[in-house]
């Protein structure tokens, strides 16, 4: 069975435990990068894994490398969401990109 983390700063995540997915606090890249790496990574054993990475746009500003190598993984799927200071529009350029390439061509 899959699971759902949400990895981003406390107060743009928190609200997320409510609805049952698995939150994450980062505060820094240092953190946020070994967090999401040991999300990414395959269970063991029968582990449950995640197959749904949210990251808040904030952090993921600050973790594009580390992003770009699971675009082509089928799991996890990492989506970028505003953080508590609002979108910085990562995650529309990320949608539209991933468009472009299922597509051939630049709809906007």
């Amino acid at each position: 069975m899959y699971k759902i983390a949400v990895l981003g700063d406390r107060d743009s995540v928190l609200g997320f435990k409510a609805l049952g997915l698995d939150t994450f606090f980062a505060e820094d890249a240092d953190q946020a990068r070994h967090t999401l790496q040991q999300l990414a990574r395959p269970a063991a054993g029968g582990a449950e894994e995640y197959a749904i990475i949210y990251i808040t746009e904030q952090l993921a500003s600050l973790l594009q490398e580390e992003i770009a190598r699971y675009k082509t993984s089928v799991t996890p799927a990492i989506i970028l969401i505003p953080g508590k200071g609002g979108s910085l529009g990562l995650g529309a350029q990320a949608l539209q990109s991933a468009v472009e390439r299922a597509v051939g061509a630049d709809i906007g």
